[in-house]
């Protein structure tokens, strides 16, 4: 009789694999945004297409330093590598917070495109060259990667600013030369004492509704390859929706942002932003978005201000949204009241 067959017993099933998280917000850190960069006329390194202004991280009380160090680690985590100080911004303060932050990441932030700048007050050769250490120790780095003319000063040649900044390039102690607030014919000026660099950036106002400064300013910048960079590009928050329903005008964004908040203007800037949320709503894009992408289309790099960790998430979520060529055609005309 022949002994009866049996299967071989089964294998214990292998436990699943966990598979890893998609992103890296899956695993408890906040999903980093892909910034571009821009090439630059002069300087070893490209220039971000988005960057973080500390205009206002610094000037707050002493109390307030951890949501300050918190905002600039968050946008650092999350992708921002161009950060934008000055040494009269809280008296140092900014480049200070900055420092420490970038100090504690990974690999002391050797990626980060830091900027800071000179003051309109300090332009003689010896005080540039003076204000460039102290602001390298507050940061504490050997070189900053771009440093710009806050401001110029029609008591102080520009031909002296210029030739101390030269010496500050070939010397290594900072990458690259840029200027603040310049006019086409200061721009032509500065550029005309330079000789062994260039100046490859101006930061001026610029928004869809704040545009008297750039619009002159960019189809020579565009000629002779000097990049604009857009301070205020939000209005103040105007262009976050901020403001629109009643909310009350803080004193100081009222004081820095005098020609927004005219008491004959306001109205007007009001209704025209409110229509912009309205094509923003109907595009289902946040209104930023529109806002940043806009400056894009024009050739400038946006600088943003943020005072609160949720606002880096919030003008992130608005850079990773591209509105398209006609929403933006659309904004522009409603921005101009050009909708005929």
């Amino acid at each position: 009789m022949t002994a009866k067959r049996t299967a071989p017993p089964k294998k214990p099933a292998a436990p699943k694999r966990k598979s890893p998280p998609k992103t890296a917000r899956a695993a408890g850190r906040p999903e980093s945004v892909r910034i571009d960069t821009i090439p630059l006329a002069a300087g070893p390194k490209a220039h971000p297409a988005l960057g973080l202004g500390l205009w206002g991280l610094g000037r707050w009380g002493a109390e307030d330093e951890a949501r300050t160090k918190a905002t600039i680690g968050r946008a650092y985590e999350r992708g921002f590598r161009w950060f934008d100080t000055a040494e009269v911004y809280g008296g140092g303060r900014s480049e200070r917070l900055l420092g420490e932050v970038l100090l504690r990441a990974a690999g002391a932030a050797a990626d980060a495109f830091v900027a800071t700048k000179v003051s309109w007050e300090h332009l003689r050769p010896a005080q540039v060259r003076a204000s460039l250490i102290n602001s390298l120790e507050r940061l504490g780095r050997r070189s900053v990667d771009l440093y710009l003319v806050h401001a110029p000063d029609p008591h102080v040649p520009i031909a002296d600013t210029m030739a101390a900044l030269e010496k500050l390039v070939k010397e290594g102690r900072v990458g690259a030369v840029g200027v603040s607030n310049f006019s086409v014919e200061e721009l032509e000026e500065a550029s005309r004492h330079l000789s062994e660099t260039r100046i490859v950036v101006n930061q001026v106002r610029y928004n869809l509704f704040d545009r008297d400064e750039a619009d002159p300013l960019r189809d020579y910048c565009r000629k002779n390859g000097v990049l604009l960079e857009a301070y205020t590009p939000l209005a103040r928050g105007l262009l976050h929706g901020r403001y629109l329903d009643g909310q009350r005008v803080p004193a100081e964004v009222r004081r820095f942002a005098a020609r927004l908040f005219e008491p004959d203007r306001l109205p007007v800037i009001l209704e025209r932003t409110r229509a912009l949320r309205a094509l923003a709503k109907e595009a289902g894009v946040p209104l930023a978005s529109i806002a940043l992408h806009w400056l894009r289309t024009q050739g400038a790099a946006p600088v943003v201000g943020a005072s609160h960790p949720d606002q880096v998430d919030q003008n992130l979520a608005a850079w990773a949204t591209r509105p398209s060529a006609e929403l933006l055609r659309r904004a522009d005309a409603i921005a101009r009241d050009d909708r005929a």
